[in-house]
């Protein structure tokens, strides 16, 4: 088999395609695949570092207002297009495999120009407009939500696989994920990461959190602030005396790239619900507390949320309702209450979709 992956611009786009690729290099070793992404885009240095062949097109994002910016993505879509028709000859792929965002339109407009097959990958509820645009041309359009289906006009080539992330994520026990990262083996452990660049509001909501719990000694927390906001949240931490409160409960990371091995330890998750995100929470059946990011295209993190919400799966807090006091409540209301976790485990499991991968590499045959 020869495969061609495309997608990029965010994490969202790229690691769900490096999860197919991973899959199907372990079921089917002798498989030829090339990722197609962006230059100067994230892809440029996750992609070689996952042991994947590169090749690279000037593309940039259209903007959605006039601007100058407009006509050059433009310029450098129309030279994108002559260079991933060439790509697409020269490696001869059975499959196209898009994973969403600007990088993945030349690759697939091309393939639509030469008649190769192509299959198209949704992360969210609210599909974007890439793959809205293409997906009228696509062999199959692989859903993560079934609700997302009312956002396209064709129908035909729809089925919902789940995401792909969610086939990587249970590879950890819980009392080996947590020795491997200090904590204590029978203590509840909660887990708040903001992404890799963090979130101001869930920082500040969490340390007043911690504040208001320091007595509980029957907790511990571990916390990843993101890159932009560590130093400062340490030096609050430190000024409130409550890294010495905590001690060993207590531990604050601004990145950690080993995520499925912090959800591994945890017995609950406070999160934002990028796709990817909310994909390996169910495929853990994970409890998750969720604060949708209000600053992303068409509020998507808010209807992902809502799904799992709505199906029992998770709580949800708007952000504009988010403090320390209220985070606190749904914390230890959730910690206190092992038949509501109980709950939210069972609810989580149930519209996961562990074997996406495995879904999507059926469609191949």
């Amino acid at each position: 088999m020869r495969l061609i992956l495309t997608g990029g611009g965010t994490g969202g786009h790229i690691y769900p395609a490096l999860a197919l690729g991973r899959y199907i290099k372990k079921v089917n070793p002798g498989a030829d695949i090339l990722f197609v992404g962006a230059q100067g885009g994230l892809e440029e240095r996750i992609v070689p570092q996952a042991g994947f062949a590169m090749k690279t097109l000037p593309v940039k994002g259209i903007p959605r207002r006039l601007s100058p910016q407009l006509f050059k993505a433009f310029t450098l879509l129309g030279g994108s297009l002559i260079n991933a028709t060439k790509i697409l000859e020269d490696f001869g792929p059975d499959f196209v495999v898009g994973t969403g965002g600007y990088a993945a339109a030349p690759i697939i407009m091309a393939s639509i120009f030469k008649g190769r097959k192509f299959i198209l990958h949704e992360q969210n509820v609210i599909p974007g407009v890439t793959n809205r645009f293409l997906a009228p041309w696509a062999y199959r359009v692989c859903l993560s939500f079934p609700s997302s289906a009312r956002y396209f006009f064709r129908r035909a080539n729809l089925v919902t696989t789940g995401n792909l992330r969610a086939s990587e994520v249970g590879r950890f026990e819980k009392s080996t994920a947590r020795e491997m990262l200090g904590m204590e083996k029978d203590l509840p452990l909660v887990l708040a990461v903001g992404g890799s660049r963090g979130a101001l509001k869930l920082n500040e909501s969490m340390v007043d959190f911690l504040a208001g719990s320091a007595g509980n000694k029957r907790l511990q927390v571990l916390y990843i602030t993101g890159d932009i906001y560590y130093e400062g949240i340490l030096a609050d931490l430190e000024a409130r005396g409550l890294l010495e409160k905590y001690g060993h409960r207590l531990k604050v990371q601004s990145f950690q790239p080993e995520m499925p091995l912090c959800m591994a330890a945890a017995d609950l998750i406070i999160t934002r619900a990028g796709a990817t995100t909310l994909a390996e929470i169910t495929a853990l059946g994970l409890p998750a507390v969720i604060i949708p990011s209000p600053n992303v295209v068409h509020n998507h993190q808010l209807l992902n949320a809502r799904e799992l919400a709505e199906q029992g799966a998770a709580e949800l807090i708007e952000e504009k309702d988010l403090n320390g006091k209220i985070l606190g409540n749904h914390i230890e209301g959730l910690l206190n209450s092992p038949e509501k976790l109980a709950n939210l485990q069972k609810n989580s499991r149930k519209i996961a979709f562990p074997r996406a991968a495995e879904n999507i590499y059926r469609l191949m045959h």
